[in-house]
């Protein structure tokens, strides 16, 4: 009661927010020492057991909600720790930091240059240089920010859709053929889920198999799309990924572009993970052919470090964005307006409200520019070689593919020193499955670091090491290998 809007409250509101300020600056400062835990882990019901997290009638005193504060950060994840590797977004950037809390003050909308004219604009400048990293003549096209790379592919699946068949958008689903989507067996799990959403159906996603590095195989994409047509579907999309969640695998884009154009079928692009690799000359080879795409899925929050979220889908072709999704609502698009129109961008989004996402990339780009971002992407990858080069002979340790990685990701297995001499065997398989899962909740009771683990088709439970925090060091690298054995020793 004593804040503002408070008659006389800003006395109270400047000592309130400094304490928070101060809270968060501590956090800030902790979340980059090494000798702090990367997580203070309970179990969920010690957590909620421990404190009332409860709602009252009453109010708390602001004491209590600095207290509040206070708490939420001690059990927080210090995802900026240079020892976090759990995710593919890593990291806590500065400048990223300042531009969220001022996106947070502004509390604005993305719908209208009305309200949010600057913000507007830096949308428009920012997807435009997007568009042209990825090689559209002149940064030409289309583009939105969205609520992260699930949405993002969703997008480009509406809009596939609406493009091949614009009457979908007034009569349904009933009123056009069965559509398929073609996307590799090691694709992100939204390609899935996005038809799901849109009437699709998962049954009409046909997944196409990949060769031993993760990368979708291209004769067996064609033979599938003849196979649809015969059968009497119709394919609309074709998802080829760039950077796969948990190989790190780029399809050969060029060879799927050459099958798109050859049966007519939208080309879209799933960089969310490798997207950023556009920022690095030494590096971005691995997404030649991208400029072909029809559209491109890419996370800035993910390789560039941008805070959450920051997820970008790009079109190549201008207008088709606005005409699959306005519904010209007249309280919000008048168009009888005093200035440029194709400014009022919301109506091209699924989304009305929608989170100012921009600032923090267009801030970061500012302070960095683009040689900042490719400096800290290459040092991501040099850091992912090292750890590559480090394990690939060492005792203890199976890779789980041939050769250096493309992007961060580094697959692995430990091998306890108790089935160091075992030949392949069911008992072996099922021993080794357990391994990972152990050494992980190990991790997180001690707090030390984090490291993500999965099984993937016929393989048992392997380690997925992403590097994407420029905060890491070849120390950290040495350090979670040595942890990695610490705890694994006695399996």
């Amino acid at each position: 009661p004593d804040l503002l809007p408070t008659c006389n409250g800003e006395i109270a509101t400047m000592s309130f927010l400094q304490d928070v300020v101060d809270i968060l600056l501590q956090y800030v400062v902790k979340s980059f020492d090494r000798s702090t835990k990367v997580i203070d882990f309970h179990y969920p019901n010690e957590l909620l057991q421990e404190y009332n997290w409860e709602l009252a009638d009453q109010p708390q005193t602001l004491e209590e909600i600095l207290l509040n504060c206070r708490t939420t950060l001690k059990y927080a994840i210090k995802t900026g720790h240079p020892r976090y590797f759990n995710q593919l977004s890593t990291g806590l950037d500065m400048v990223g930091l300042a531009a969220d809390w001022l996106t947070s003050a502004a509390n604005t909308n993305m719908f209208t240059y009305e309200i949010a004219p600057v913000f507007v604009l830096l949308e428009y400048v920012t997807l435009r240089k997007m568009r042209e990293m990825v090689g559209w003549p002149g940064g030409c096209g289309d583009g939105i920010f969205s609520p992260g790379g699930a949405i993002s592919n969703m997008y480009a699946m509406l809009i596939a859709r609406f493009k091949m068949f614009p009457e979908v958008k007034e009569k349904g689903m009933a009123a056009i053929p069965r559509l398929v989507a073609f996307t590799s067996e090691h694709s992100h799990f939204s390609v899935k889920k996005g038809a799901a959403a849109l009437g699709i159906g998962t049954d009409s996603v046909i997944l196409i198999r990949c060769d031993e590095r993760g990368k979708m195989i291209p004769s067996d994409l064609e033979r599938r799309i003849v196979e649809a047509k015969q059968k009497g579907f119709v394919p609309f999309l074709v998802s080829a990924t760039a950077g796969t969640t948990v190989y790190g695998a780029f399809d050969p884009l060029i060879a799927i572009a050459d099958i798109c154009k050859k049966y007519k079928v939208w080309m879209h692009v799933d960089g969310a993970w490798g997207g950023g690799l556009l920022m690095s000359r030494k590096h971005k080879w691995k997404l030649n052919g991208i400029e072909r795409a029809n559209s491109v899925t890419w996370n800035p929050h993910k390789m560039m470090g941008v805070p959450l979220q920051c997820s970008a889908l790009l079109v190549r072709e201008e207008g088709l964005m606005q005409s699959c999704n306005q519904m010209h609502a007249s309280y919000l698009f008048q168009q009888d307006k005093h200035y440029d129109l194709s400014y009022d961008t919301g109506d091209k989004a699924l989304q009305c409200g929608r989170h100012v996402d921009v600032f923090k990339l267009w801030l970061m780009w500012r302070a960095k520019g683009t040689t900042g971002f490719e400096a800290q992407i290459d040092k991501c990858l040099e850091l992912a070689e090292y750890l590559y080069n480090k394990i690939k002979n060492r005792e203890g340790y199976e890779m789980v593919f041939d050769g250096k990685p493309q992007h961060t990701n580094v697959c692995f297995w430990y091998i306890p020193p108790s089935l160091r001499g075992m030949e392949d065997s069911e008992e072996r398989t099922s021993r080794l499955m357990k391994v990972a899962p152990v050494i992980k909740a190990r991790m997180m009771e001690y707090g030390t670091t984090m490291v993500s683990y999965q099984p993937l088709g016929d393989k048992v439970n392997f380690f997925r090491m992403v590097i994407s925090n420029p905060a890491a060091t070849h120390q950290d690298i040495d350090f979670l290998i040595d942890e990695i054995e610490r705890l694994g020793q006695d399996l």
